[in-house]
This record gives structure tokens, sequence and C-alpha cells, in this order.
């Protein structure tokens, strides 16, 4: 069991570098790197969009080479590379090169949380998958939280180089600790699974990717894309232009939404595993219906606030909660892996959709409200798409499918 809470924590590690360490940090730092390598603003949006499509073209990758090589060396490679181009950024100085690397750190992030669910449904008993899943969705928010404290100490003093160098470090330990423990928990060896997995004969079939509830997940992955990613990419822009809070207040807002995301994965994680992944998604989507609303119908006085709460109750753990259904549903670690890795794909998809969508329904009329009452009904879609969905743990094949749903 202790081998087995190091691996998780070593996960969420993971995640908080390759998500954390990447864009989230650049972001932070761009002020910083603009003012000594003097690029213009525009490569921003380039390098972020690069960022993007690197996450989707390597979570495509990592569905392929998971059930090929096993989900241990591919995220130990994951970490590896993540740590070389963190600490290759503070070398480079042509911002070509830092946006080349800036979209390497957004794959090793596809790498990492795809094979996670071979990794976890390995060594994590099924009755601790959705509190195990919870945590590492929420590393994001733990190497945001780093970067928060980096950044004022180095940057002011021109010394931005020096937080890359930090992270990478750090990277590198991580990198060496998921070697040791994977080693003893045997996750590099190569199971009769993933040793056939290049066998035509047992690859998966069409039909398992076809059943209804794996159709909903994709679905439901879309949607999540399609709405969370758009409600804090405009969140900021909503604030400050249209309602006219300031800086200050919006940064509380920012950081109150980081502070609660260092904690919700874990707590709804361990909900979910005494309610069940259902309902806790369904609480989890209401809760961005909620935070929505408030956006639509009330944005004064301390409510934005509530309602960044609400959204970081939500956004953080239901990338915990939908791999940990997938794992508790799909009958090998094969399946699971080919099916969260499609769904990462769509999720990548759909966010891009949402917020150029958003953009363009808030330039044509003038107002963000009407992204986030989209955004509202979108999460009740979400909501009844997982009631929908059958009680996890169920066969899902057959005559067992009816019975299931009505369980």
């Amino acid at each position: 069991m202790r081998v087995n809470g190091l691996i998780v924590l070593l996960l969420t590690g993971l995640v908080a570098a390759t998500f954390g360490f990447g864009i989230y940090l650049f972001a932070q730092l761009v002020p910083d790197m603009r003012a000594s390598l003097g690029f213009d603003i525009s490569y921003v949006g380039t390098i972020t969009a690069a960022g993007q499509f690197g996450f989707l073209l390597c979570a495509l990758l990592a569905a392929w080479i998971t059930p090929r090589v096993g989900g241990g060396w591919v995220i130990f490679g994951s970490g590896v590379v993540c740590a070389a181009a963190l600490l290759l950024i503070p070398l480079a100085q042509n911002i070509l090169l830092i946006g080349a690397l800036l979209t390497v750190l957004a794959g090793t992030a596809a790498t990492v949380f795809v094979p996670m669910v071979d990794v976890i449904s390995r060594t994590v008993a099924f009755k601790y998958r959705g509190m195990a899943m919870g945590l590492v969705s929420s590393g994001t928010s733990y190497g945001v939280f780093i970067n928060s404290l980096l950044v004022p100490l180095y940057a002011p003093q021109g010394q931005w180089r020096v937080v890359w160098w930090i992270v990478g470090l750090i990277t590198v330990v991580m990198a060496i600790g998921v070697a040791l423990v994977f080693k003893r928990a045997q996750l590099f060896v190569i199971r009769a699974e993933v040793a056939s997995a290049t066998d035509p004969t047992t690859k998966v079939g069409k039909a398992a990717l076809m059943q209804p509830w794996v159709l909903t997940v994709w679905a439901m992955n879309f949607l999540l894309g399609f709405s969370t990613f758009p409600f804090q990419n405009y969140l900021s822009s909503y604030l400050r232009s249209e309602l006219g809070f300031d800086v200050t207040y919006t940064a509380h807002i920012w950081a109150s939404i980081g502070f609660v995301g260092m904690f919700a994965g874990l707590a709804v994680g361990w909900l979910s595993d005494r309610i069940g992944l259902r309902i806790a998604m369904m609480l989890v989507y209401s809760c961005v219906a909620l935070a929505a609303v408030i956006l639509v119908i009330h944005p004064a006085s301390y409510w934005p606030l509530v309602a960044g709460v609400l959204f970081a109750l939500a956004f953080y753990p239901i990338f915990g909660l939908i791999p940990a259904y997938v794992s508790k549903m799909a009958g090998s670690a094969t399946l699971a892996v080919t099916i969260f890795g499609v769904a990462n794909i769509l999720q990548g998809v759909g966010g891009m959709i949402g917020n150029f969508s958003g953009g363009v329904l808030a330039g044509f009329n003038g107002s963000f409200v009407g992204v986030y009452a989209a955004i509202a009904l979108v999460a009740v879609l979400l909501a009844l798409l997982t009631a929908r969905l059958p009680r996890e743990g169920c066969e899902v094949s057959g005559e067992a499918a009816c019975l299931c749903s009505e369980a």
C-alpha cells in the first residue's frame, strides 16, 4: 500500500510538472521573458495554440503506444522528456525554440495523463480509484501554486531563467523517483497483455469502442472541453472589461480557484468512492452550471468569488472522475487506455471549438453573458448524459447491460 501511495503521489507530481510548469509558468513569466528576449505579444497566442496541438497529437500517440510498451515506460519517458525541456528553456535565446520546447511540454502532459489509467488500474484497488485519480487530476493546481511562490522571488530581479532551472530540477528528482518506485512495483515489466498488443488478433475491436457508454463518455469529454475551457479563458476579460472589477479582486478570484483546486480533486475523489462516480460527476457538473448561472444573473459583490470556488470544485476533480469511471468500466487496461486516449483528443477539440465559439459569440453580442449562459446549458446537458451512464463496475455487454442500466 505504501508503494501504491508513492505511485499516486509521483503521478500527481508529474501532472504538476507537465501541466503546471509548462504553459502555465510561461503565462506568468511572459512580461519578464519579453523584456529579456524582445519577442512580440502575438507569439504568445501562437505558442498557446501550438501547445494545444502538441497535446492533441501526443494524446493520440499515447493511446497507440501505451498498450504496446506499458504505461510505466510511457510515463517515465514523459518525465525525462519534460525535465529536459524545462532545463533547455533557460538556455534558449530564440522564442521559436522556446515555443517548440513548450509544445513538447504540452505533449508530455498528454503522455503522462493518458497512461495513468493503465498504471492506476494495476496498482490501486478498485474501490479507491476515484480518490487516487482525483488527487492526480489536481496536480496542475500544485504546479501553479509552486509557480506563484517562485515567480515573485526571481522574476522582479530579471532572473526568470532561475525559475525554469528550479522547476526543471524538481522534475528531474521526480523522474528519478518514478524510475525507482515503478521498478519496485514491476510497472516496467512487459505483461502478456502488453506484449500481445501488436498482434492483430488482440487489438481492441470496433464493437468494444462502439458501446453506448463509451460513446457517451466521448461526447461528455467533448462537451467538457467545450464548456470549462472557455469558462476560465474568458473569466478575467468578463470580470475586468465588462463588469469593471479591478485587477486585485480578479487576482483574488484566481488565487481562490487555485487554492480550492489543490484539495478539490482529493476530496471529491474520496467522496466518489463512497457515493459512486456517476453521482459525483453529476454534482460536479451542477457546480459548473451554478457557477455560470451566477455570472449571468448576479455577477456582483462577492458572488463572482463564489462562482470561482464552485468552478474550482468541479474543474480539477472531473479530470480524475472520468478516467476513474473508464478504468472501472473497461474490461482491460488496453481498452481503458484506448478509450481515454480518444476522450482526451475530443476534449482538446471541444476546448478549441468552445474557445473560438465563445470569442465569436462575445464579439457578436458585445458581452460575455451569452457565453456563460451557454456554458450553464452545456453543464446541465453533461449532468443528464451522466445520469444515463451505467453504474460503474457492471458488465456492459449483452443482457447484462440492461440490468446494469436499471441498477
